[in-house]
């Protein structure tokens, strides 16, 4: 059974203030089998792409008693959504050679357990590293909020926060595709002209007044996946909705994507590439 070693981004120790790359390090020092246990009911992924998303931030902060998601453990990989292809599987859902985007490692392979949070990859004419983005939990995440949570009508304004982000931008796109008057604020100077002449413009105020909040999960909204498919998927193939994507090369750039993305330095859906395919 052939053994590798498998490189990993790990969490040094809890973080108290704003993370910094040297709270991270890259470890070679683990080996792992490249065949699945024959009792086991998981998958084994080779990650080729990790996304470097907002959320991972608050993970490394050790949990409290309010805490609702899991903290990263120190000393073992990161772990966030993904691409992987699978290179063994005891699922019968999923065989040797599909792609899948969902929860793994930040690590060069991950042995996956818990495939209810992986989804595989049907359609691959797109980059397959828009299943980090556009096309993947940010892209539902702008579907849903737009669609079912603001759900404007044609000629209506739209005001967009980070609206150079991976979920600002689709929901930008969105905005004028549906007729919508779209305002849209960034934090920097280059994010700003990353849509000239076209796209979400910067403006210096808001109107205030009838302003609704309202949160929302995208979790609850995972069963509305393959509509979201078939809604996007053309748009994308006709060029009618476009993807930017800041890319880093290896888990040796790890660390410094995730502090980029966590001070706002990213122009794009911020990602890591480890394997092309």
């Amino acid at each position: 059974m052939a053994e590798v070693r498998n490189k990993k981004l790990i969490l040094r120790d809890y973080v108290s203030g704003f993370p910094k790359q040297s709270d991270m390090s890259v470890t070679t020092d683990s080996t792992i089998k490249l065949k699945l246990q024959q009792h086991s009911k998981g998958v084994l992924l080779k990650n080729l792409f990790l996304a470097a998303d907002p959320h991972l931030r608050p993970l490394m902060k050790k949990s409290d008693n309010f805490s609702v998601l899991q903290s990263f453990t120190p000393g073992s990989a990161l772990f966030g959504f993904g691409v992987a292809k699978i290179v063994d599987s005891k699922h019968p859902d999923f065989k040797e050679g599909d792609y899948v985007w969902g929860i793994t490692g930040w690590e060069e392979y991950t042995v996956v357990t818990a495939t209810e949070t992986l989804f595989k990859i049907q359609h691959t004419d797109v980059p397959l590293s828009y299943y980090t983005g556009i096309l993947g939990m940010p892209g539902l995440t702008a579907y849903a909020g737009f669609y079912d949570v603001c759900a404007p009508k044609r000629g209506e304004n739209v005001f967009i926060s980070a609206a150079a982000g991976a979920v600002g931008q689709l929901v930008g796109q969105f905005a004028k595709l549906a007729g919508c008057y779209v305002v849209g604020s960034v934090g920097t100077q280059d994010k700003y002209t990353l849509d000239e002449p076209e796209g979400v413009k910067n403006v210096a105020s808001i109107i205030y007044k009838r302003i609704r909040m309202q949160g929302y999960n995208v979790v609850d909204y995972y069963k509305e996946y393959p509509k979201f498919l078939e809604m996007i998927l053309p748009y994308i193939r006709e060029g009618k909705i476009v993807c930017v994507e800041d890319i880093v090369e290896g888990l040796e750039n790890g660390a410094e994507a995730l502090v980029r993305v966590f001070s706002g330095r990213n122009i794009g859906k911020q990602l890591v590439s480890l394997a092309i395919e």
